[in-house]
């Protein structure tokens, strides 16, 4: 699920040390790296539009950027293009060995909790090595407005604090259970057509009782069968690039998934965070006997609980494999995943672009261990088959936790997002892709849409994704044509040159610079940030000015506090002489 980037913010420094100073402002230093994510390598500041973040300049996500505008912004840096490295998850992917920034040390067993979960366990690295204390924060916000909770590991909680806690966390619970909601819609769809209405603002069905309560808000009146079964149109996406960035498959890519699913095989559907997919699923059951495949949806959004029975969604964190229901929702998960003992079950998950890839992997991982738990044999030597929807400069990330897979050319595209649509072209084209553990030649894509196989390499590719005799595959990622650099002894994209200086391919208009360990504000090699002589003059000058400020003001204060005094007591010397000669 793609997040935009927010391109009002600016960047300080060189190279992959990129910081937003928008966000970086006003908040504490640990959170830094999680509150707003940049890019890695060569970035024009201004020069990108919308771009996903997670979902990640989002998000889960959330929210890595993908910028859409100038050329510098679109390629990225370093060696992207050939090998995958260098993606744009930044500084927020400092959970790699050897990044500066935060690294993400996982789920603890005694995580404290907030309102979406147990909170994961970040520490501040430099160059690889850890430095200060570690923390635990938010594992689905990234954004303090939406989830402010903050605790060093070794802190101690006093047991006044612990309730206040536990107290916050069940007032940001929804106001209705999921068993509620299901007795909610039994009773709605007996309803009467008329008096089935919708409020847009609090994303809920109203009876008529509920009406008054409602009045100031918008409402959708006459709300159809039709309806009830497509929510995610009805519901609207919550498209905030730091949290949930939900975007939505278009019909054409939720049918092309659908019948690829069909036609391998499967049966039923984990659907992870991929609700028009579920929706399409379950409309499908409803409408024919034939259609014998079944989904179950987990989803951190709770208002599809207003519209599936306990045993087709369950909400879900998919940054911390937190099941909010309880034990009851993961055996209704468990449950899914063991019938057929296993058999003919596939996991299908799109999750925000900019979530930590190592977080989300964890999640997906503990999710096929409860499917191997079936116990059938050949389940321990096995992966369950899986869908993974990311985009493709995220391949190296993807490949470091599952080996085994493999990134199809299909491009994804969104109803709701301006770029991600398909039909377009060059630098233009959807980056979103298929990673899957099943043997890639199993994969047939539309041939009508221009995809071809590739008898060499026995997968299907886009047409313009010519295979490299030299390298020995189609190499291309984003749907262009790469051209072979013979000294990189590797393909590239084309609009990139091979530059002496840095003795790689890159962009004609980069920078030649090593700034691997130089300071994130000037760019100088031999100190941090925290110790840089131009910061702290900046800092210095910054305090005096606003000493100074703070003295004027309260001259200023102390002047006008003086004048009305004055004003007063004279005002009140003629009104007592007034009152002597009227008398």
């Amino acid at each position: 699920m793609p997040i935009e980037e927010n391109k009002c913010h600016s960047l300080k420094g060189t190279g992959p040390g990129l910081r937003c100073v928008v966000c970086r402002a006003g908040s504490r230093p640990e959170f830094w790296f999680i509150s707003c994510v940049l890019l890695t390598g060569v970035f024009s500041p201004g020069g990108g539009a919308a771009a996903p973040l997670g979902g990640a300049v989002t998000p889960a996500a959330p929210l890595l950027p993908y910028p859409s505008g100038g050329e510098g912004c679109r390629e990225g840096g370093g060696n992207m293009a050939a090998s995958g490295e260098g993606d744009p998850e930044g500084l927020y992917g400092a959970e790699r060995p050897g990044a500066g920034g935060l690294a993400l040390l996982g789920l603890a067993p005694s995580a404290p909790s907030c309102p979406h979960g147990p909170a994961l366990l970040f520490v501040k690295t430099s160059q690889g090595k850890e430095e200060g204390r570690r923390f635990y924060a938010c594992s689905a916000c990234r954004d303090r407005k939406d989830c402010n909770f903050f605790q060093w590991e070794d802190e101690k909680v006093s047991e006044t604090r612990l309730a206040a806690r536990e107290e916050y966390n069940r007032n940001h619970q929804p106001p209705f259970t999921h068993r509620q909601n299901v007795e909610r819609y039994k009773n709605f769809v007996l309803l009467p057509l008329s008096k089935r209405r919708f409020c847009q603002e609090c994303q809920q069905l109203l009876f008529p009782a509920e009406w008054e309560k409602h009045l100031d808000h918008q409402l959708l009146c006459n709300i159809s069968t039709a309806q009830l079964k497509s929510p995610s149109q009805l519901l609207y996406p919550l498209e905030n690039k730091k949290t949930n960035a939900q975007y939505l498959f278009a019909d054409r890519s939720c049918q092309f998934l659908l019948d690829l699913i069909i036609d391998l095989g499967f049966r039923r559907v984990l659907s992870v965070g991929t609700p028009r997919l579920h929706e399409m699923i379950q409309s499908k059951a409803s409408q024919g006997e034939d259609f014998r495949v079944r989904s179950l949806l987990l989803d951190i959004d709770f208002r599809y609980s207003q519209f599936y029975t306990e045993d087709e969604f369950c909400h879900y964190n998919m940054f911390n494999h937190y099941f909010f229901g309880g034990e009851a929702a993961r055996e209704a998960c468990r449950k899914f995943l063991h019938q057929d003992n296993g058999g003919r079950v596939i996991m299908v998950t799109d999750p925000p672009f900019g979530g930590l890839v190592g977080a989300l992997a964890a999640s997906f991982k503990k999710l096929m261990a409860m499917w191997k738990e079936t116990g059938k044999e050949g389940h321990n030597n096995q992966e369950m088959p899986m869908f993974w929807i990311f985009p493709y400069f995220f391949e190296s990330r993807i490949l470091e936790f599952f080996p085994s897979f493999s990134m199809m050319d299909y491009q994804v595209d969104y109803d709701n997002h301006a770029l991600y649509k398909h039909g377009k072209t060059g630098r233009r084209q959807s980056p979103v892709r298929i990673f899957t553990n099943l043997t890639p030649s199993m994969i047939v894509l539309p041939v009508e849409e221009g995809y071809r196989f590739c008898t060499i390499c026995q997968r299907y590719v886009s047409s313009g994704n010519q295979h490299c005799e030299l390298c020995n595959s189609c190499t291309s990622k984003d749907g262009r044509r790469w051209k072979h650099c013979v000294l990189c002894k590797k393909c590239v994209k084309p609009s990139w040159f091979h530059c002496n200086n840095c003795n790689c391919c890159a962009l004609q208009n980069h920078t030649c610079e090593k700034t691997d360990a130089g300071c994130f504000v000037c760019g100088k090699a031999g100190h941090k940030r925290s110790t840089c002589p131009s910061l702290s003059s900046t800092r210095t000058a910054c305090q005096a000015d606003e000493k100074q400020k703070q003295k004027t003001l309260k001259r200023v204060k102390m002047g006008i506090c003086k004048r009305s005094a004055m004003k007063h007591a004279i005002f009140s010397r003629k009104k007592v002489k007034n009152k002597k000669k009227k008398t």
